[in-house]
């Protein structure tokens, strides 16, 4: 998409969580209304709300079940954290502690998480590349 800010992984990844999610559907036949929760990680509040929007113009509504690990793992209202959390450290933390405990108990039954990753080095961003993102995604039923 274009986006040559480091500072902004968020904008940058967001497009590769798409593709992921729009071939998912695709390959599965299913609907967000599916799972019980699609999250991402990490993109942040600003990546999350471009997924979201991203997400409607290709025709899914995502907004009633998804959620980012970014977003979810800090209080922005009590933390100053501006964009959420980022890093593969999120979607790590959030899995294994709050959404694992979830599935356990069975008050989730079906998530599909969406990791997400930009592929960047210091020469790229000094260079002024765009930076590309991936994302790779597991879908957990119990």
């Amino acid at each position: 998409m274009g986006i040559k800010d480091a500072n902004n992984m968020g904008a940058a990844m967001a497009p590769a969580a798409l593709d992921t999610l729009l071939t998912h559907f695709s390959d599965t036949s299913r609907a967000p209304s599916y799972y019980d929760a699609i999250i991402t990680g990490d993109l942040g509040l600003i990546g999350k709300d471009i997924l979201i929007d991203l997400a409607g113009k290709s025709g899914f509504n995502i907004k009633s079940v998804y959620n980012d690990c970014g977003a979810l793992i800090f209080d922005k209202s009590k933390q100053d954290t501006h964009s959420g959390g980022s890093g593969c450290g999120c979607i790590a933390s959030v899995f294994s502690g709050y959404l694992y405990n979830e599935l356990k108990k069975k008050n989730l039954k079906r998530v599909l998480l969406i990791a997400t990753g930009a592929l960047m080095n210091s020469m790229s961003a000094q260079q002024g590349e765009s930076i590309p993102g991936i994302a790779q995604a597991i879908a957990i039923e119990v």
